[in-house]
């Protein structure tokens, strides 16, 4: 009899440890899929391929451009686009918070979309976007992605950051200089104050990022950027007020504001980057600089036969952008918030930062 209790015990223990183990790991897993947003299309040329777009910067309301060009690829060109967003300790997204998860998506990404400032993500998530970097994986980057990254005090990871000047010479600068071909310099004009025209290069006006493009302009002031081992193909005029028709600086030379490059890291596969020193969130109501980073996703993937002077680039949902700024953003909103394609990008109420 004792026997029969001791193994009905035994067999107690071990369902109730199966089902912890179970419980912790849906737990777990629960966590991870809150840090991100599914927009999967149903038809089109992107049918099949995985598009990762990873958003966290301080000013520029990348939590809401990257959802919105995320919408369009997903609904009119049949990506699956995955967003994944940096939060706070309630769940709701913030703006420049490195506490991100869920880059394990990036494993079986063919595109990654990256829009970050100064993160310093977990040791999970960083050997994820190592993994991927380092096969060549193709990669669009917007403004303070030149300067994704600083690391300090993180030995394992440190090399990232983007004034590095450590041991491993070849990361000088880190990501933004080896990968993109630029780190972070200096604003070129006065932010907030001074917007920017973008003129495409005449030497690579056949180029099929620039196919279709016209009109450019941005609400988001000029960097100082000189590309290394890149092609540009646009360049930027500070001009003097924050409208298109604003006057010239003619102080200012025009700067590369949009480049490509091949990448590879320490001698592993090469891969293509396009890089874009704009992005901000009302920079992409403007049509011509919207055509040009959708192009440039179709591009980076090798998919340039599908880049179509007239190919759809309308907004799918209403997309209200708040204005790019270091102290306000939406607060209390959920990434499952933005969830389908009606859904009001951006919701809540503007709030200060503390």
């Amino acid at each position: 009899m004792k026997n029969l209790e001791h193994l009905l015990l035994f067999v107690g223990i071990i369902f109730f440890s199966v089902g912890f183990t179970y419980k912790r790991e849906s737990v777990s897993k629960q966590d991870v899929t809150d840090y991100r947003i599914v927009y999967k299309g149903e038809k089109g040329p992107g049918l099949g391929k995985n598009i990762v777009f990873i958003t966290s910067d301080h000013e520029y309301r990348s939590e809401e451009s990257l959802p919105a060009l995320a919408r369009i690829l997903a609904k009119r060109y049949g990506f699956t686009c995955t967003v994944v967003f940096g939060l706070d300790d309630n769940g709701y997204i913030l703006p420049g918070s490195s506490d991100l998860k869920g880059l394990d998506v990036l494993d079986k990404a063919d595109l990654m979309v990256l829009f970050t400032r100064f993160s310093n993500f977990g040791d999970e998530e960083m050997q994820h976007f190592d993994k991927y970097i380092r096969r060549g994986g193709p990669i669009v980057a917007f403004r303070t992605s030149t300067h994704a990254f600083s690391n300090k005090g993180n030995t394992k990871w440190e090399h990232y950051s983007w004034d590095y000047k450590g041991e491993k010479s070849a990361w000088k600068d880190g990501f933004g200089e080896l990968v993109l071909g630029e780190t972070w310099v200096s604003h070129y004009g006065t932010n907030h104050k001074q917007a920017s025209k973008i003129i495409p290069e005449e030497a690579q006006k056949d180029h099929p990022i620039l196919r279709g493009v016209k009109d450019m302009s941005t609400q988001s002031g000029g960097y100082t950027a000189y590309p290394n081992g890149a092609t540009v193909i646009a360049r930027g005029q500070v001009l003097n007020g924050m409208t298109p028709d604003a006057e010239p600086d003619k102080t200012k030379e025009l700067l590369p504001v949009a480049w490509t490059r091949t990448y590879s890291v320490e001698s592993g596969p090469s891969g293509r980057a396009f890089v874009t020193t704009h992005g901000a969130s009302e920079d992409i109501l403007n049509e011509g600089f919207r055509r040009m980073a959708l192009n440039a996703a179709f591009w980076a993937m090798g998919m340039e036969k599908e880049i179509k002077a007239n190919n759809s680039i309308e907004f799918v949902g209403p997309y209200k952008p708040t204005t790019f700024n270091f102290n306000g953003y939406k607060a209390n909103v959920k990434p499952a918030d933005l969830a389908g394609w009606d859904s009001l990008i951006m919701p809540g109420e503007i709030v200060k930062k503390k």
